[in-house]
C-alpha cells in the first residue's frame, strides 16, 4: 500500500472479502485458496510419479507451521499468557513448548 498505510492497519485477524485472514500472513486471494483447500484433494493432486515433489511440499508446509506457531507462541507471551496456557492451546506440555521456544 502506497503513502504509509500499512502502518494504519491493525494486526491480527482482518476480514478478507467473507473470509478472515491475518494481515501479513497471506494475501485476500491466496487466503481463499488456503481456507476453502481441501486436504483430501491436495493429496490426490500430488503426483504419485515424484515422491520430491510431495516431499518438498510437506517440507514446505511443515515450515510454514513452525514460522505461524512460533509467531503466535510469541504474541501469548507478549500478552501474558502462561507456558502452561500455550501448551494446552497446542496440545502439548508446558515444559515442552517451553524448552522449544523459551529464549532466556
Amino acid at each position: 500500500m502506497a503513502g504509509g498505510a500499512t502502518a494504519n492497519r491493525p494486526s491480527g485477524a482482518l476480514r478478507c472479502g467473507k473470509l478472515p485472514c491475518q494481515y501479513r500472513l497471506t494475501g485476500q486471494y491466496c487466503q481463499s485458496i488456503l481456507t476453502l483447500m481441501d486436504v483430501e484433494d491436495l493429496n490426490l493432486n500430488l503426483s504419485p510419479e515424484d515422491p520430491a515433489i510431495g516431499l518438498r511440499a510437506s517440507l514446505a508446509l511443515h515450515r510454514l507451521a513452525e514460522r505461524v506457531e512460533a509467531n503466535h507462541v510469541a504474541s501469548a507471551r507478549e500478552k501474558g499468557w502462561s507456558w502452561q496456557q500455550i501448551g494446552d492451546a497446542l496440545g502439548v506440555t508446558r515444559q515442552s513448548v517451553h524448552t522449544k521456544y523459551n529464549k532466556e
